[in-house]
């Protein structure tokens, strides 16, 4: 297969543009899925499996085309799409057997489900058929840093997750508020760190692809953390006052 540059100009772009419309349209309310949902829809699906079937595609699409392109003599292009597929499988066969929570709208599963096949698909087909790396690259400072900072935000969202499942016993539906790791610090801890992860993704790849999905990341979770710190401070009268909502110390 070779590079579709204007489909992946155009699929990277888009990105960016429906990121900054979900920003700018949730400026008040947030997507009515979990915490938010005001009444239930009437087609739901439970939250494990609708977790499972929408994030596999962005990891199953990338895999088929590793194992169906003709191996390159550049690994590294390898290298970094198993990255991308680590953290989506660690989303699909490890968060979502974990997971509590409410019943996903079906609308909401089938957007996020179409999402993850088209990001897996762009970033699979960019860095196989499109990315132009020399072999220094994958010794330098980007390449370093970048997957340093990934992995850090992957553990920070893994460990923030955690926290965020153990705070309640089996069938208990009240909220309490989350402690330990960075939520001593920020009530949207587990965003940060996918925020984190993806903005390093973009720097080990130096890739336009890469960088319109984490700034679709921002855009899309960056405001649910907003919306989550407001509501820790309506709940609860004790709520920590330093505690910032994304960015420590900061925001």
């Amino acid at each position: 297969m070779h590079c579709h540059q204007d489909l992946v100009s155009f699929l990277s772009c888009g990105l960016i543009l429906v990121g900054v419309c979900h920003l700018v349209y949730h400026r008040k309310s947030q997507s009515s899925y979990g915490r938010y949902m005001a009444c239930p829809p009437a087609r739901t699906v439970p939250a494990r499996l609708a977790w499972f079937l929408q994030e596999m595609p962005a990891f199953i699409i990338p895999l088929l085309l590793m194992l169906t392109t003709h191996k390159s003599t550049i690994m590294g292009k390898y290298l970094l799409l198993a990255t991308f597929c680590v953290h989506y499988f660690q989303r699909t066969f490890v968060y979502s057997l974990l997971m509590r929570g409410k019943p996903f709208p079906l609308s909401v599963m089938v957007t996020a489900g179409l999402f993850c096949a088209l990001n897996g698909f762009l970033q699979g087909h960019y860095l196989l058929h499109c990315a132009q790396f020399d072999d220094e690259w994958f010794t330098g400072y980007c390449f370093k840093i970048g997957l340093l900072l990934f992995y850090i935000g992957m553990a920070i969202n893994i460990h923030s997750d955690f926290i965020l499942r153990n705070l309640r016993k089996p069938k208990e539906v009240i909220y309490k508020i989350p402690t330990g790791g960075l939520f001593e610090y920020v009530s949207g801890a587990n965003y940060l760190g996918e925020i984190v992860e993806w903005f390093g993704y973009a720097v080990a790849t130096w890739s336009f692809p890469a960088l319109s999905f984490a700034l679709f990341t921002l855009c899309f979770i960056g405001p649910r953390a907003y919306y989550h710190h407001r509501f820790y401070l309506e709940k609860f009268k004790d709520y920590p006052k330093f505690r910032k909502a994304l960015v420590p110390f900061i925001f």
